[in-house]
Formats: C-alpha cells, structure tokens, sequence
C-alpha cells in the first residue's frame, strides 16, 4: 500500500510539472498590429557607433557606399532595420542642425561633451543620416534640441527636411544638393530632459513641449514627449496632467528603461563577459522587470488618455555594462553574449504583447555602443547574438498579434525566481510565428502549446550556443547565430516544445 501511495505521489508530481508549462494560442482575437517600429534602433554620436561604425567617408580603404561601410549596410538590410533613431541620446540637446550641413569642409568642429569630450568635424549631419536610411531602407526618427536650442531652430529643421513648399529653409536644403524633402514622421521633442535634457521640472518640460509641438507641423508628423526612466510614475503623470493632449499635440510617450545586472548606476554595473550565474540571473530578473514598469505607465496613461491616442514608445533599452577593459571611457563599449540574446528576445516578446498601446521601441545602440547588434573593428565586422535575435524576430514585423495564456515554471537562483518561459506569437500571411526563450541556463524546458487548429511547421530556428557566456568576436568563428530546430510534430492540434537550456526558438506555422 505504502509503495503504491509513493508511485502515485510520484506520477502526480511528474503531471504536475508538465502542466505548469503550456502555452494556449487564442486564434480567435488577432486584431491588434505589431508595429514594424517595435524593432526600432538607435544610433547616437557616441563612441564608434556613427564615426567607423556606421560612416567611414568616401576616401576610407574600408569598403563603402557614398561614406557608408558596405558591411554593415548589408548587414542591416538583412536585419530589416524598420526605424532608426538619432543623434542622440544625450548628444542631441547640445546638437545644432545647421552645423551639419552645407559643404563638409565649412562645417564647424564640435566637442563632444557627453561622451569621451572627443572633437567631431560634423560631416555626419542631416543629410548623411537621412540619405543613409534611404539606403537601408528605414524610417528616420529625428531627436529635437529642447535642452540648448530654440523653438525657432526646431521649426526650422523640420521645414527643412520635410517640406515642399518655396521657403528659405528649402532653398537651403535644394542648394546643399536635396530638391524633394525626406520622408519623416517621428521627431522627438527633447530627450531625458528630466536629467541630460536640461535637468528640468515636469510642468516646465511640458509646457515647453507644448511650445514646442505647437511650431512642429506637417502631414502625418508623430510627435513624441519626453517620457520617464524606468519607473518614475510621477514624471508621466505631472507630464500629462499638465499637458492635456485634447489639441492632440503629442502621439507619443518615450520611456528608457535599461538593464543593469547590478540594478545601480554607481559604482560596477557588471561585465559583460567572463560573469557566473549570479549576473547572469540577475540580469534577466533585472529585464523582466520592464513588463510590470510598462504596466504602471500605462496605467497612468489610460487615466489621463483613456482613448490611447499617445503611444508608449520605449526609445532606449537593453543592456548596460561596466566598459570592455582598454577601451576609451565614454565609448561605452562592451561585448554581448548569449545572455544578451536572452535579454533581446525577453524584451521583445514583452513589447509584442503590449502591442496594442506600444507602438515603437528603439534598442541602445545599433554599433558599437552597448547592446549593439554589430561591432566592427578597422575592416572586421561582427555580428552579436543581438543581431541574430532582431533578424530572427523580424517575422513579427507589421504582423498581427496572437495572444498567447503562458503558464511557466520558474527558474530560480539563491532565493529569487522569475518565469522561466516567456513567449509571443503572430500571424501574417497565413503563418504563424511564435518565438520563445527559456531563461534556465541549466535546463531544457517542455512547453506544452495547445494551437486550436492542426497546423504544419514550416520552419523552426534557435539561437544558442554552449555557454550562456559565449559571444562572436574578431578573428574567429561565430559561436552563437542561427541555426535550424528541430520542433518536433503537430498532433491533434497540439504541439509538445521542447526549448533548450538558455536559448530563444522561433516556430512557423501554416
């Protein structure tokens, strides 16, 4: 009887375990898009990320269109890089248009304060980055000066860049070699300005945002306010009470949320190479994290803008470390491993399901620069676990959302636990994408998917490699890409997911 009872005991526990790990697709509300921005970056002058980066001029040795390394406009082509955000960041409230543009050799040099006080001589300007999103194919998303400009230099560039009407700032643009204005949308009115920005007071910010927005005009502008960090309620709150968007002055609210293993800007923030589990949980805990901040934002938002005609856009994340030893300080220059892959895929699963009041999300920084999905050295270029995740994930771009009921175990370390899954799915063109991470570094995980209809895979990759701590690096072998998965089969409209240890799976379906 004894014997009996513990065999029991032990089949229900093994039940148990299985069925707290399911995933239930809803095929039935797919009405919500997932905005092609939500795959957004950010480019700032800042380090290497636009100079040798991006922009290495027409006379480098280094293989390039018009200035632009041909490496890395390939490389983003592929990516499918749907927006791009710039000049900064910090940079963009010291930075002043018209002194990038007009023949390079009459541009003023300016001192970079923010980042490693370096000399830049501004022949990446308005031009150059506009004509470099033509070239890869993405939307601008040009960051205002509030913090040291004027209402009038603002008005100004966006007549400049975006008007077709007889003005002297279109004479300006025709006579430095652009006759048809550029195609942009998104202007962000200031950046950080509640520290960078100008270290301003709420209620001063947004009745300067209103001053602002209401001299920035054009068809189909998306107007963007400086929003909180991370989980400051009471920025978001003073801003839209103050404001009152019924002149619909602004279609969007940005937040920066970024990851640090140690959760402080003070002292070490963590490695980004050569970490044990200890970083390495806290890290995703500290990712994790954004889901219930974004939740306490748009509550606040839902009560001062119940229609949700302004948008979240979560215009900087990902993760920050302690800079690579033997790199120049203010370059902010660190590796990304297998872990950062985790961190891209958790992060962007989460912004899929609030798709329907997320309408952008910019990852910090496209090279070279902190979560970056490319570095590159001299003539070498890398592609980190990041950018193989973003390429991955593109599947979901301008895709309908499919909501998926998560139900995970946890993976816990040292006392602490977070959800071990976590999962998004769309649909576009009759195939469905659902992609996946399991954080646990030491486990594989089953998921059991109940799909309501019996579908066909078609296709199934993963991005993973040995070690949670291995990364691409110059000169060697790629240890972490994608590579195909194998998903197993449908049966009776189920599916039995079997997702490695510290991995991120993408399954198709039709």
């Amino acid at each position: 009887m004894k014997k009996s009872l513990l065999l029991l005991l032990a089949i229900l526990n093994v039940i148990t375990l299985f069925s707290q790990n399911s995933l239930v697709v809803n095929l039935d509300s797919t009405g919500t898009k997932i905005n092609k921005e939500i795959y957004g970056h950010f480019s700032e002058h800042l380090g290497t990320c636009i100079y040798e980066g991006i922009y290495v001029g027409k006379d480098s040795d280094i293989p390039n269109i018009n200035g632009y390394r041909k490496d890395v406009v390939e490389a983003f082509k592929e990516m499918k890089v749907p927006v791009l955000r710039w000049p900064g960041g910090c940079f963009a409230d010291t930075y002043h248009w018209k002194d990038g543009i007009g023949p390079k050799e009459d541009r003023p040099s300016i001192v970079n304060v923010f980042w490693g006080g370096v000399t830049e001589d501004n022949s990446f300007g308005t031009h150059e980055f506009l004509d470099f999103c033509e070239l890869i194919g993405t939307e601008p998303y040009l960051s205002i000066n509030v913090g040291s400009g004027t209402v009038q230099e603002a008005m100004e560039w966006v007549e400049y860049v975006t008007s077709y009407s007889q003005s002297p700032m279109t004479e300006l643009r025709k006579k430095n070699g652009r006759e048809d204005p550029w195609d942009v949308k998104f202007f962000g009115i200031g950046n950080e300005n509640w520290g960078c920005g100008g270290d301003m007071d709420p209620v001063y910010y947004a009745n300067l945002f209103r001053n602002y927005s209401s001299y920035i005009r054009g068809n189909d502008i998306q107007k963007v306010i400086c929003g909180p960090s991370g989980g400051d309620t009471n920025w978001t709150e003073t801003i839209l009470k103050t404001l009152n968007n019924k002149k619909n002055l602004a279609q969007g609210l940005s937040m920066h949320y970024y990851t640090l293993p140690t959760g402080s800007w003070t002292g070490s923030k963590g490695t980004s190479i050569d970490f044990g589990e200890d970083m390495y949980f806290a890290t995703l805990r500290n990712t994790i994290y954004v889901d219930d901040i974004i939740n306490k934002h748009l509550a606040v938002m839902d009560k001062y803008d119940p229609e949700g005609n302004i948008k979240l856009i979560v215009d900087e994340w990902g993760t920050w470390y302690d800079q690579l030893p033997g790199t120049k300080d203010g370059f902010l220059q660190q590796q990304n491993t297998v872990r950062d892959a985790l961190v891209a895929g958790i992060n962007l699963n989460i912004f899929n399901n609030h798709a329907d009041r997320i309408s952008m999300a910019n990852v910090a920084q496209i090279v070279n620069v902190l979560q970056s999905p490319i570095l590159t050295r001299g003539k070498e270029m890398v592609k980190t676990p990041t950018y193989y995740i973003f390429k991955m994930y593109n599947v979901h771009q301008d895709a309908n959302l499919v909501p998926v009921k998560l139900t995970t175990e946890d993976y816990s370390y040292n006392g602490e636990s977070i959800p071990a899954v976590t999962a998004s799915a769309s649909e576009k063109d009759e195939i469905i994408s659902m992609t996946l991470t399991n954080a646990n570094p030491g486990k594989d995980i089953t998921i059991d998917c109940s799909l309501g209809k019996d579908f066909k895979i078609t296709n199934a990759q993963i991005v993973t490699s040995k070690n949670y701590t291995d990364y691409n690096d110059f000169g060697q072998d790629e240890k972490v890409f994608i590579s195909d998965f194998k998903a197993g089969k449908i049966k009776n409209k189920k599916l039995s997911l079997k997702i490695p240890a510290h991995s991120v799976v993408l399954v198709q379906m039709k």
